[in-house]
């Protein structure tokens, strides 16, 4: 049995808002929109990685919260979890640096208006359950 390899999103919550991110790369992906995040590297807990990866795609200084219940399988051998995330007082407010080219803050009545990766749909209803109730995750 292949060991699955785990990619992290994040669930990034503010103001009753969650942040999406419009792929720029790679071109099959271009875009589209996810959840910001990416894999953990060797010797890295998954909340680490996605502390640095939201360090390094958005700018931003997080702190993770609570794993989203689910996991969600991406092309093999990877695996989506997700962890919901706030933004640490004192971080700048996220800009696109790496691998996006656009961000968006989403309010539950937003929460379709953009066109999401298909591994990250599951993941996103999952997140709209526990933000916002079940009302919000109607897409």
């Amino acid at each position: 049995m292949t060991e699955r390899i785990v990619v992290v999103g994040a669930a990034v919550l503010s103001d009753g808002c969650l942040l999406a991110a419009r792929r720029s790369a790679p071109a099959e992906l271009a875009g589209r929109w996810e959840l910001p995040g990416g894999k953990v590297e060797s010797g890295e807990t998954p909340e680490g990685a996605l502390v640095r990866e939201l360090r390094e795609e958005l700018g931003i200084e997080s702190e993770v919260l609570a794993r989203v219940p689910g996991e969600w399988p991406l092309r093999s051998p990877y695996v989506l979890r997700v962890w919901t995330v706030r933004l640490l007082s004192d971080s700048p407010a996220p800009k696109p640096l790496q691998d996006h080219d656009e961000l968006r803050w989403l309010t539950a009545d937003e929460l379709w208006d953009v066109e999401w990766l298909d591994q990250d749909v599951a993941a996103v209803l999952e997140v709209a359950r526990g933000a916002w109730g079940s009302g919000a995750a109607a897409g």
